[in-house]
């Protein structure tokens, strides 16, 4: 059991590397990346922004002495709302989506 348990997993970490090669075309996401991303990316990503807000006006204080607000109200606040709100449905990255040529 032990044995075929092992060349189970050599044969799973070598045929790994090549599963990209397979991989959908990344130029436009599914519907089951829309679907998801609606339904947890982007409630999970406007809690986390929500979060970051209010960690970042407790901090604010502390932060304006030591001079690192538009560092603390970049890394808190921006990125989550950029990550939330200004990526398109189903994309990985942040930005509006455009069409391949």
């Amino acid at each position: 059991m032990k044995r075929m348990g092992l060349m189970l997993l050599c044969v799973t970490l070598i045929g790994t590397p090549s599963l990209p090669a397979f991989a959908a075309d990344e130029d436009q996401p599914s519907a089951g990346e829309m679907a998801v991303d609606l339904v947890v990316a982007r409630p999970l990503g406007v809690a986390i922004t929500a979060v970051g807000s209010a960690v970042f006006l407790v901090s604010l204080p502390f932060t304006a002495l030591a001079g690192g607000v538009g560092h603390a109200a970049d890394e808190l606040v921006k990125k989550p709302a950029q990550e939330t709100f200004m990526r398109c449905l189903g994309c990985p990255v942040s930005g509006r989506y455009q069409a391949p040529r």
